[in-house]
């Protein structure tokens, strides 16, 4: 069957104008899977052991002695994670934590560690996340030997961009996070003037390469930018999954 250029021509623009239909639908909920993608698969390495303290000009969110620094997310009160030794460990169902102070560009680094014991698969496995200016999420999920969607594996910033390679180690192991943060930034109107970019080091190894960030992360939508404020609180979140915690640190960038 012959196909006319004419013909290719009006495909392409209904194509092109259902896309921007869809697009502007900013508040339509999609079926989960409809942002998610499971190929290409990112290899998986084997990451170096590195032990990481703080630089003297960095804050420290969380040294393994208090909470002091966080509050809870639903109720703004002291948060009831367990602490024990150094190491903090989510206790699920009670809510995600949150910075009492605020930031915006920024240097964060944090130490996780996925249950030694393993339950559940997929999403359902080790599953938490760093959320920056409570917008912008890094995936945490015990990626190891545990297959999921891509966009949402360890180390991915969470429905948009996969890591390069698969640098999770196995359940009871430490994982680091260093994250360089750009915030968006927006004139007066709310106007997007600049999208957030994210760097990822994950064990050491770069995972996301000053990606720009396409809007807040969603799970059953399309990104969108809207205007917020220039510094907002870094959010650690409850998923129902005991996910430990140390070292927890921040350097301003200005």
């Amino acid at each position: 069957m012959k196909i006319s250029i004419k013909s290719i021509l009006i495909i392409s623009i209904c194509v092109l104008s259902s896309i921007t239909v869809f697009s502007q639908e900013k508040n339509a909920d999609l079926p989960p899977e409809a942002t998610e993608f499971y190929e290409p698969v990112p290899p998986k390495i084997e990451a170096g052991e590195s032990i990481t303290t703080p630089p003297s000009d960095a804050k420290i969110l969380f040294d393994g002695s208090d909470l002091s620094a966080w509050i809870n997310e639903r109720n703004g009160a002291q948060p009831t994670w367990t602490i024990e030794g150094n190491i903090l460990t989510i206790n699920p169902g009670t809510g995600g934590i949150k910075t009492k102070e605020n930031f915006g560009d920024m240097q964060l680094h944090l130490e996780w560690r996925a249950p030694i014991e393993i339950k559940g698969e997929g999403q359902g496995r080790g599953n938490s996340g760093v959320i920056i200016m409570e917008n912008y999420e890094v995936q945490i999920l015990d990626s190891y030997e545990n297959e999921t969607y891509t966009n949402g594996q360890a180390a991915s910033i969470y429905k948009q961009s996969p890591p390069l390679v698969n640098a999770t180690k196995a359940p009871g192991k430490w994982n680091t996070y260093d994250i360089i943060f750009t915030a968006p930034k927006f004139n007066e109107d709310g106007m997007l003037l600049k999208p957030a970019k994210l760097t990822v080091l994950h064990n050491g190894v770069v995972v996301q390469n000053n990606f720009e960030l396409r809007g807040p992360t969603e799970y059953t939508r399309i990104p969108n930018y809207s205007k917020h404020a220039e510094k907002l609180p870094i959010h650690i979140q409850d998923h129902g999954n005991p996910v430990s915690f140390r070292n927890i640190w921040v350097r301003e960038l200005e």
